[in-house]
């Protein structure tokens, strides 16, 4: 097994100390195994996608169903995955590390307890409110129905669909305090693949029941919430191998809990700034055609997979190693940690942008073209991909940094970089939106993710925290120019657009296949006449 995880031999183990610490993987091979389950996952998550883009296209229901799905998932992103681990991680690693198992023990109940009342209130208002929700976040439908528009079913389709979404919150962020429980104590395999379940339930539920109903929207809601509770009951073994019984109790006033909500509230705005910047582009987008959400959400998607399985999986492993430090003491493994998390998510960002700048319509193409998703969709869907892509290294390079704060508890500045990262989303989308229409959205984004990492930067250095090495600055540069370079070879060389068109799936398929392979070839072999070696990525 990958996650080699071993007590030390103490006598104190058998009074209930939690001082016995799990012998720790090094970093590139953690983040390897998190990178390998999180790309499992995506694989899922695409065949999930494209089932639904078969199903639903780029529709009125395909606008609809995105909609209902993305708002639960922008508050999993602040209460769960995003804010929460932020703040339970360090204060759960020290805890495990410095008192005793009983403590422990009453950190997790009281967590558990204090966060699960409050989604579970969220989620109720949630249901009961859906209206609401969907006229803040989809005002340009709200305004529709007030007029009695042609749009105004969007409307009424999404409250109803919302109010099914909802529940999903409640289940994934329990699943989330365990994933965190598991990573303290490093185990990142069972959390990295996770979320396969969800997706294989979808999966499940758009090939083999949606279609069979008159409305597959409301099939495919469902399935998110029977993915949620499945998620959890994974897990939830797991957690009980490591003999943790998780009672939940309300501890609003708890010492550990209080801190973890002081450093969790300011860190919402802080750890979601892309995520604000995306509900802002989605209500902006309600105003637009039918179709514009949905172009935004699947050029959204094929950035799940360097996002998702590189930037995750790095500030996964880079968390808990970096919390274990005492930057006062030990200054030069915070910075040398932190520098090496920079490099690989940059090398990994660098090439995956190119890649994808070089090949969207053929991967749009290979992925999604297919049923109700025709050839159009895939070169309205390829614009919003290439303004979407061009932040991408911006947006992985902004969950590195911000581990960077988090471990030495500094949850402030992020949100002030995250606020102007915003503002500047909103500026952007009114200058850029209405002469590039969603296109301009996405570029938005893009724009405002850079913002928000120059701003994090620049303060890590004012700090005396962290400066990018001139090793890593010349490291950024090589890899630069090795990824203009793949993308150069590979736009000479593949075939035109309609080309693609006219092939069958198959032979899109291979084509594909031999573009990225060639991509990949190009770029390692220019990163190593660069003077990038191996060696360059260990810690």
């Amino acid at each position: 097994m990958t996650e080699t995880n071993k007590d030390t031999a103490d006598s104190s183990k058998q009074n209930q100390s939690t001082k016995s610490v799990p012998k720790k993987a090094g970093l590139l091979r953690s983040g390897a195994v998190t990178a390998f389950a999180t790309f499992l996952s995506r694989i899922l998550g695409m065949l999930r996608d494209i089932a639904i883009a078969s199903l639903l296209g780029a529709s009125l229901s395909a606008d609809v169903y995105f909609f209902a799905n993305r708002i639960p998932n922008f508050f999993r992103r602040l209460f769960a995955e995003g804010a929460f681990s932020q703040a339970f991680v360090p204060v759960m690693s020290k805890c495990k590390e410095e008192k005793e198992r009983k403590d422990l023990d009453d950190l997790l109940n009281r967590t558990a307890g204090t966060l699960g009342a409050i989604v579970l209130m969220l989620t109720l208002i949630g249901m009961v409110a859906s209206p609401v929700f969907t006229a803040i976040f989809g005002w340009g439908w709200f305004q529709a129905y007030l007029d009695n528009a042609p749009d105004s079913e969007k409307f009424i389709e999404a409250s109803y669909l919302l109010k099914i979404t909802f529940p999903y919150l409640f289940f994934i962020t329990l699943t989330a305090l365990t994933s965190a429980v598991l990573n303290v104590f490093g185990r990142f395999l069972i959390p990295a693949i996770t979320p396969c379940v969800l997706n294989i339930v979808l999966i499940t539920f758009a090939y083999f029941i949606a279609p069979h109903f008159h409305d597959p929207n409301e099939v495919l809601a469902y399935g998110i919430v029977v993915g949620g509770v499945l998620q959890l009951a994974l897990q939830i073994p797991f957690v009980l191998k490591l003999k943790l019984f998780i009672i939940p109790k309300w501890g609003w006033k708890h010492e550990g809990v209080t801190k973890i909500r002081k450093l969790m509230l300011p860190a919402i705005v802080g750890i979601s700034a892309s995520q604000i910047n995306l509900i802002v582009n989605t209500a902006l987008a309600s105003f637009l055609s039918t179709g514009a959400i949905s172009y935004l959400y699947y050029s959204d998607r094929l950035l799940e997979f360097p996002i998702g399985i590189f930037a995750v999986a790095i500030s996964t492993v880079i968390l808990p190693a970096l919390s274990k430090i005492n930057i006062k003491t030990n200054h030069d493994k915070y910075v040398k940690t932190l520098d090496w998390g920079v490099r690989m998510v940059l090398l990994l960002g660098i090439a995956s942008m190119c890649g994808i700048i070089a090949l969207r319509e053929p991967i749009l193409r290979v992925i999604f073209m297919r049923g109700a998703f025709t050839s159009e969709h895939v070169l309205l869907s390829s614009s919003s991909l290439l303004a979407s892509v061009s932040g991408v290294c911006a947006i992985m390079l902004v969950r590195v940094i911000v581990q960077g704060f988090a471990a030495i508890q500094d949850t402030k500045t992020p949100v002030r970089c995250s606020l102007v990262a915003i503002l500047s989303n909103i500026i952007f989308n009114l200058i850029l939106v209405w002469p590039l229409d969603y296109v301009g959205l996405a570029l938005s984004t893009a724009l405002a993710a850079y913002v928000n990492i120059s701003l994090l930067i620049y303060f890590l250095r004012k700090k005396n925290i962290y400066t990018l090495s001139s090793q890593t600055i010349v490291f950024i540069f090589k890899t630069l120019i090795a990824g203009i370079v793949m993308a150069a070879v590979i736009l000479y060389t593949r075939p035109p657009f309609e080309d693609w068109i006219n092939m069958s799936t198959f032979m899109a398929i291979i084509y594909l296949g031999i573009y990225i392979a060639l991509g990949g070839v190009v770029f390692a072999a220019v990163c190593m006449l660069l003077g990038i070696r191996p060696r360059s990525l260990k810690m």
